[in-house]
């Protein structure tokens, strides 16, 4: 048996993993040191997360079988294949010597128990610690990921946090018994810029303080140019590159790796331009990339005549605490007093942290949450004015894309019928024979076939269920579409491929879009207008030029410094944020201070009292 090189504390050597009879990853090598950090990059289906299972011996547990190949780990006294291992001696390394951060942090929390629980079962198997102990270190971890008041947050349910609060809770229990290796598959996803950044700063002294190694899998290559000092790049599961992070990125060799590399929004590369570009895509035309569609100025929105929608003051509150009787006490403010008008052919973009409330203003807009007060007329007509009839069109005039194509598609539906929905329930059209042609006509229109409309939403991989969704969204001929999140899920290269999307049916059907994302690169990309979101209320609002490149407020630079820039060469050290995480919940009667804009350029808006909002 040939013996790692002294600093490789993994060695994965000609790995072959099957799932019945399919082959989904092929002689894959590679090598991850002590103290260093590789990064496995690739698009969905290219093997990435296989390989991370594989590793930890949980793809056994799907089927998966391993013809060839070994996966060498050095222990501190020994050296042990992780294929040849029984799952008891497994066991006992997982969450101990190798600790894995799940992509899906829901489902890799038990619903059941408390996170306090969660957490504490960690350290009380692992490090044999009392349960009173192994609480008090319960509370520093959750401390330690920057969540705010960690104490409270012990006795809650997984189903009581937001997705990018779990994200954390599932670092946290990774890092509880300072494993020697890493493994961290998609750990930033759900997360904002802000909270990623000190996150990833986080695994970073962690590693420089226990000298240990990570494997990072992402399709964020903007997190690997500044965390990887090794790459791997896979394609349908094979290693088609390796090397240096400065290598892949300064020079890469394979075609895959430049179409890749090519389709990442890189922040700052709009400088100048007044309007959203649609840029021409670069594709792999067997093994060499080709140029598609074409490059345009995305002129499109409509200033002249009045706004398609008009926000006035909107207020949104929900009751957090209740005494004895039933009383509110505690009120969290989601939205408080926000204003923004959206035009015809415009795209507005939502911008903020979890908890600033871009998502619950989509979902008022959408008459998904009742407003406390405030006005949103759309077309000129006042929505809380509206009859029931007119409140049924504007739902059709009004579609909402969600964050998760598979939560928001029916599994036992055919897309086919789910596209066709709209059609039926808003008498669009009655004749079955029309509404086949409309949903294979819809299908094209996002690029899949129309035989496609028989199969099932588990049959297509995450971005081909995102243009579905967004086929039964264009279904009933709306005029606005509120998107929220629909691109942070998705691989870098099926991103450009729907911002190319959303444009082309901007300027083909004259739609208008809300933009609701926390991708500021992408924002700076699609966007003609960004307003900012902090703690519920607007602190910045304005073209995409004087957001992006006159930035005025604090909170704004703020986000802005903290997205990760896709150049190792730029590569900067972030200082660790300091000061409480602010929370919205507020005691009933002390309402947060509405803090009003200032108009300080036209059409450039800041809210005042800086000092308020650092």
């Amino acid at each position: 048996m040939s013996l790692p090189a002294a600093n490789d504390l993994l060695r994965v050597e000609g790995l072959s993993v099957n799932f019945g009879e399919t082959r989904v990853i092929d002689d894959l090598s590679f090598s991850v040191r002590a103290g260093r950090t590789t990064a496995i990059v690739g698009e969905s289906g290219s093997g990435k997360s296989v390989t991370s299972m594989s590793i930890m011996r949980l793809a056994d547990m799907a089927g998966a079988s391993y013809p060839q190949g070994r996966i060498l780990f050095c222990r501190e006294q020994s050296q042990v294949d992780l294929l040849a291992a029984d799952q008891k001696a497994m066991r006992r390394i997982r969450g101990n010597e190798i600790a894995m951060i799940f992509q899906e942090p829901m489902t890799s929390l038990n619903p059941v128990f408390t996170i306090g629980d969660q957490l504490a079962e960690v350290l009380m198997l692992h490090e044999g610690m009392t349960r009173a102990a192994a609480m008090a270190e319960a509370e520093r971890l959750l401390t330690l990921v920057r969540l705010p008041d960690a104490a409270n947050l012990l006795t809650r349910h997984p189903h009581q946090l937001s997705g990018g609060m779990r994200q954390r809770v599932m670092i946290a229990m990774a890092l509880a018994c300072r494993p020697r290796l890493l493994i961290a598959d998609e750990p930033t996803t759900a997360l904002d810029v802000t909270v990623q950044a000190q996150i990833l700063t986080i695994i970073r002294e962690l590693q420089a303080e226990l000298g240990m190694a990570v494997i990072f899998i992402t399709h964020d290559m903007g997190v690997v140019a500044e965390m990887a000092d090794d790459v791997v790049v896979m394609w349908k599961g094979k290693k088609v590159e390796e090397g240096a992070v400065g290598k892949i990125f300064a020079a890469p060799q394979h075609p895959y790796t430049k179409v890749l590399l090519s389709a990442v929004p890189r922040l700052g590369s709009m400088a100048g331009r007044p309007l959203p570009l649609r840029e021409a895509l670069t594709v792999l035309d067997g093994d060499k990339p080709r140029l598609v569609g074409e490059t345009r100025d995305q002129d499109t929105a409509d200033y002249s005549g009045a706004p398609l929608l008009q926000v006035r003051d909107l207020l949104v509150r929900f009751d957090i605490r209740k005494n004895f009787f039933g009383r509110a006490t505690h009120r969290c403010s989601a939205v408080n007093h926000v204003s923004f008008d959206i035009y015809p052919g415009e795209t507005l973009a939502l911008v903020g942290e979890s908890g600033s409330g871009k998502s619950t203003i989509g979902r008022t807009i959408q008459q998904l949450q009742n407003p406390v007060s405030g006005e949103v007329r759309f077309s000129g007509k006042l929505m809380s004015a509206m009859s029931r009839g007119e409140r049924q069109r504007l739902r059709r005039d009004v579609q909402y894309i969600f964050q998760d194509p598979f939560a928001s598609l029916d599994p036992r539906k055919t897309v086919g019928y789910s596209i066709a929905e709209p059609i039926r329930t808003h008498g669009i059209l009655d004749n079955n024979r029309d509404i086949t042609l409309r949903v294979g006509e819809l299908l094209e229109r996002v690029g899949l076939q129309p035989s496609m409309a028989s199969r099932y939403p588990h049959e297509f991989s995450g971005g081909q269920r995102q243009r579905i969704c967004i086929a039964r969204a264009l279904s009933s001929k709306p005029r606005l579409i509120i998107a929220d999140e629909a691109l942070s899920a998705l691989d870098v290269s099926v991103q450009a491929q729907i911002i190319n999307l959303f444009m082309d049916l901007q300027k083909d059907e004259g739609l208008s879009y809300l933009f609701i994302s926390h991708d500021m690169a992408v924002v700076e990309k699609m966007s003609h207008r960004v307003a900012v979101l902090y703690t519920g209320q607007i602190t910045e609002l304005g073209s995409r030029a004087q957001v992006f490149e006159q930035t005025a407020h604090p909170y704004t630079r703020r986000l802005l410094s903290a997205v990760p820039v896709a150049d190792p060469a730029r590569r900067v050290e972030r200082p660790a944020l300091e000061g409480e995480i602010p929370s919205t919940t507020r005691a009933v009667g002390d309402e947060p201070p509405v803090i009003p804009l200032q108009e300080i350029s036209p059409g450039h808006f800041v809210a005042e009292h800086f000092d308020t909002l650092k």
